[in-house]
């Protein structure tokens, strides 16, 4: 069976959507060379990231091995993980390697 998402580093603690996701649904994520199966709880647009794990309030988000932004508030398993409540932290000044 194809993926449905994918991760790039096994330390990622996000997916992306590689097509839209109904709420609900159980998908496929690819990690390198293995899957794991993560139950989406909400929809997920093409292209947009989903929590393979829960995440905590102020908790790094790993995207392609590198930390690319913090929760703004705890994110569950198999939730959108988007503006409403990531942080960015590229490209803003204040962010430092101390920050990782």
């Amino acid at each position: 069976m194809a993926a449905d998402a994918l991760i790039i580093n096994g330390e990622d603690n996000v997916a992306t959507a590689i097509r839209d996701i109904r709420a609900e649904e159980e998908v496929r994520v690819a990690v390198g060379t293995s899957e794991k199966v993560v139950m989406v709880k909400e929809p997920i647009p093409y292209g947009h990231k989903f929590a393979v794990r829960d995440i905590d309030k102020g908790e790094h988000i790993i995207k392609y091995g590198e930390v690319m932004g913090r929760a703004t508030r705890a994110i569950g398993s198999g939730y959108h993980a988007h503006i409403q409540n990531i942080e960015s932290l590229r490209g803003r000044g204040d962010w430092t390697a101390k920050d990782k």
